[in-house]
């Protein structure tokens, strides 16, 4: 009796969550983008970015460095002869679209530049050389770029030479040079508001600083966990990093952003040595984790008491990724109930694959428990603003107007309402006699109509069963 006890006494705890059944869905090979030619370099990044109006991807070029920026509608193949953004002298390593503006995209390059590209309309329709700012500052090559997420107009950019540049688009130069870094800069996430800067470096030290002055906060050497990549985790306080435990297995540790002496928790995942880039998602809480080179991406549920992590579930698949890039979430599709949105990059199989992370339940009207306010394109602070001392959280929007029933209309609507024309196996249409093409015609479009008035007519009396329950709940509560 006593062994039974102790046994349930570490069973985990059933918490329940409107987010433990959420599945992965990869998309379908027309809504694929197939013939890319993804860069091969081994730098540690994405090497795409993603916005609702384009999607970019560093290509493999000899004699410089070149990305693809393709309007997010065109999927298929892409066109060997497809225009590039090619002004870099050296391999682009990282590349960022504006948080407020979809037509601007930064990039950085080995050799040692920053540029600022204006994407037109409808995607280019001839090679662009000529950037709208060039920025100069770093001695070694530029490794990473990060837009401040409320504030127009600032970028932060990481070299191998160990600093970390503020520029300033309005006025097209340099504010800040942070020097804390005895090494290479691997990864930079700001909090919620931007007045944060976390980073890891190849120095095994983890650092919270200022992002306005670069004064170090808080640092902490991480010997037992070596960091690869540090998340802030929305409004929590806290911060998560990805790295490699000292027995050489996968790891992930949560950390207090006021206190970095110790880790609050720290969880091994595997013994794969690819490096695992976390995505965290504010508006529901969930962790997304994906090893570079690994065909799977786990996800977990983030809370503020144990168990911090709540695992979830796991999407597989055979292809390996290179990177991927994230669908901000004013591009989801939310009458699909979609909560994030990944693309993937296939090298061997020059194919960028959306990847949709879905709520199974049926989007009879807006969700709104799934999908709170959320990050628009206005920023709340000008450069100068910001600058001057002044921090704001993102300005919020809506994504209801975004809501579209779901409906057979669209790409595979052809196929679907082939499917609801057989209703008990038995095939409207196979009766008709085709005395002509026209009768045929008319007989099926009558069909079409007839189904549809069932349809509705049957949605209608489903709407009028709920509103019958819900009076009878109400009733019975009223009695007691």
């Amino acid at each position: 009796k006593t062994i039974t006890k102790d046994l349930m006494s570490w069973r985990p705890a059933y918490r329940s969550s409107k987010f433990r059944n959420v599945y992965g869905k990869a998309s379908s090979r027309e809504e694929c983008y197939e013939g890319v030619p993804i860069t091969r370099n081994v730098h540690d990044n994405h090497f795409c970015a993603i916005n609702p109006k384009f999607l970019a991807v560093v290509t493999e070029s000899s004699g410089g460095g070149s990305f693809l920026v393709i309007p997010i509608y065109k999927t298929g193949r892409v066109d060997p002869h497809h225009p590039k953004v090619c002004g870099h002298q050296g391999s682009v390593l990282d590349i960022k679209w504006n948080p407020f503006r979809d037509n601007i995209i930064a990039s950085c390059s080995e050799d040692c530049t920053v540029r600022i590209w204006e994407i037109p309309d409808g995607g280019l329709r001839r090679n662009m050389t000529e950037a709208l700012l060039v920025f100069t500052g770093h001695s070694r090559k530029v490794g990473l770029i990060e837009w401040h997420p409320t504030c127009s107009g600032i970028l932060f950019s990481a070299g191998y030479d160990g600093k970390i540049l503020l520029w300033n688009l309005e006025e097209a130069k340099v504010v800040k040079m942070f020097d804390s870094h005895s090494d290479v800069i691997l990864c930079m996430s700001f909090n919620t508001d931007g007045s944060l800067l976390a980073t890891s470096c190849k120095d095994k030290k983890l650092r919270i600083m200022d992002a306005r002055s670069g004064r170090v906060l808080q640092e902490a050497d991480c010997k037992r966990h070596r960091v690869g990549r540090v998340v802030f985790l929305g409004n929590t306080k806290r911060v998560l990093t990805t790295g490699v435990s000292q027995w050489n297995t996968r790891q992930v540790a949560l950390w207090d952003q006021e206190d970095l002496s110790v880790p609050i928790s720290e969880e091994e995942i595997d013994g794969l040595s690819g490096l695992l880039f976390p995505f965290y998602d504010a508006d529901t809480h969930m962790l997304y984790l994906a090893g570079k080179g690994d065909g799977n991406i786990r996800y977990y549920e983030v809370s503020p008491e144990k168990p911090y992590l709540q695992y979830l579930m796991e999407f597989s698949s055979p292809a390996p990724q290179k990177g991927l890039g994230m669908m901000p979430k004013r591009g989801m599709d939310v009458g699909e109930c979609e909560v994030f949105r990944f693309y993937k990059l296939v090298t061997m199989k020059g194919l960028v694959e959306p990847i949709s992370m879905i709520v199974p339940r049926r989007a009879e009207k807006f969700q709104d428990d799934i999908y709170p306010m959320t990050a628009g394109t206005e920023p709340a602070l000008t450069a100068e603003e910001w600058l001057s001392g002044i921090n704001k959280g993102p300005i919020l929007i809506s994504l209801k107007e975004n809501y579209k029933r779901p409906n057979p209309a669209g790409p595979k609507s052809a196929k679907r309402e082939r499917r609801a024309l057989a209703i008990k196996g038995l095939d409207l249409l196979e009766n008709v006699s085709s005395k002509t093409d026209n009768e045929f015609l008319r007989m099926f479009y009558r069909q079409q109509d007839e189904l549809k008035r069932l349809q509705k007519e049957l949605g209608d009396k489903d709407e009028r069963i709920r509103q019958l329950e819900l009076e009878l709940h109400n009733l019975k509560n009223v009695t007691h």
